[in-house]
């Protein structure tokens, strides 16, 4: 039989996800383990995660540093010893670091997970920060900041933050090559101690895991004695301006515009609004920032806008790179599109169409363990109902045209906008 290609397939509109529920224990020294046991595969991925990010930190860089240094050396092994320890049985350690937190992620085979906490466990108890690895790292780091800075994106990027939030505030500090050259090893080893070692953790475990995975944790992680930080969780002012950044660059080809302002958290009453109406205006490939300033105007190659949603605060942000004669036109057809959602209700079949996407990209975004592990973390650390996830699709469906209207009239009053210009 011929497939007659001119005939659509059927489809079925997502109504409804179910997402499962983790098992909760709790280990000997009273830390949480969070264990995720899906997949079919003999994989695991271990997570363990402190309290240790920007937010935390007094001396600028410090928590970044210390993070990225625990697999550089131990009492007991080096930082070439670690690595082979690691490549040995096929693991693979991503040590990541953010405003809110720090962590140590470990994806490896099942069976090999004794072998695995074995060495994390080394880490989190005997890291020694030897001065060559350090100084290693910081070349590297300093490197990669001035390539950084050549990029106006980047540059663009990372100034509206600074200007939503302040240059002293966890989500607005940015990297600078001062802070950089003047930490020293002792600022490492003092944050190590103050929030990681034998401080609060959590553990989430994923993948195919069971109660003798459960408990190897208990075993390697569990038996430690765990006190409460030294340092204290910072409470920062937040200094927003609103007045246009502009840096002019003789020889850039491009500008880079990033408009934006500070928003709220995921447990807002308007976040589900404010999903559906950011992916109208410019979420996805056919919103209407794409048509509008790609596909009619062709000023670029590419424009969106998203939401940064995190533990203590966030922001929205709209992101593109034009060439530099475009400047000032693309600037007026953002404000046309936000004036034109402020005035006039979105059509139903185009609302139908953005909610039949964000309920599929969300389906499609649960297909591993560790996709689903990603947003159990997420629930766990920022305190979501235990259904945010399960009645997430069923909260994006009732948003109306009337409520896209009401976001675009109470948050995106152009002169509310910092807006930044690179270029």
């Amino acid at each position: 039989m011929q497939l007659d290609r001119t005939i659509p397939p059927d489809f079925r509109t997502i109504q409804t996800v179910n997402f499962p529920t983790p098992q909760t224990v709790t280990l000997d020294n009273g830390q949480p383990l969070y264990v995720i046991n899906v997949g079919e595969q003999p994989i695991v991925r271990l997570e363990v995660l402190f309290e240790a990010g920007t937010w935390h930190e007094q001396t600028d860089g410090a928590s970044f540093f210390t993070v990225k240094m625990l697999s550089e050396g131990t009492k007991q092994h080096t930082s070439a010893e670690i690595s082979n320890h690691f490549d040995q049985i096929g693991a693979f350690v991503d040590l990541s670091h953010s405003p809110d937190r720090a962590n140590i992620m470990v994806y490896g085979l099942t069976k090999h997970l004794s072998t695995i906490l074995e060495m994390v466990s080394e880490m989190l108890t005997d890291a020694t920060f030897p001065e060559k690895e350090f100084n290693d790292l910081r070349n590297i780091t300093l490197q990669n900041l001035r390539i950084n800075l050549e990029k106006n994106a980047y540059v663009a990027s990372s100034t509206l933050k600074e200007r939503l939030f302040g240059a002293s505030h966890p989500y607005g500090r940015i990297q600078k090559e001062e802070r950089i050259t003047a930490l020293l090893t002792s600022d490492l080893q003092n944050f190590y101690h103050q929030r990681i070692k034998g401080r609060p953790f959590r553990v989430f475990l994923s993948g195919q895991v069971g109660e003798e995975e459960i408990a190897l944790v208990n075993q390697f992680l569990g038996q430690s004695v765990v006190s409460e930080p030294l340092l204290p969780t910072t409470n920062p002012v937040v200094e927003s301006q609103t007045e246009p950044f502009l840096l002019n660059k003789e020889d850039a080809v491009q500008s880079s515009i990033r408009i934006g302002r500070k928003l709220f958290k995921r447990q807002h009453p308007d976040f589900y609004r404010m999903i559906v109406a950011n992916e109208v205006f410019g979420g996805y490939f056919g919103s209407r920032l794409m048509r509008n300033i790609r596909e009619d105007k062709g000023f670029t190659y590419g424009i969106s806008s998203s939401i940064a949603p995190m533990r203590q605060d966030g922001y929205w942000v709209i992101g593109t790179d034009v060439k530099k004669e475009f400047t000032n036109d693309t600037l007026t057809e953002i404000q046309k599109e936000i004036t034109l959602l402020q005035t006039e209700l979105v059509p139903e079949d185009e609302l139908e169409t953005v909610k039949n996407y964000l309920a599929g990209e969300f389906a499609g975004s649960l297909n591993t363990p560790f996709e689903i592990a990603d947003r159990v973390r997420l629930m766990v650390l920022e305190g979501l109902d235990v259904d945010f996830y399960s009645n997430y699709i069923q909260r994006l469906r009732v948003v109306t045209a009337e409520d896209i209207q009401m976001i675009a009239q109470q948050y995106w009053q152009w002169k509310d906008l910092q807006r930044v210009i690179i270029g």
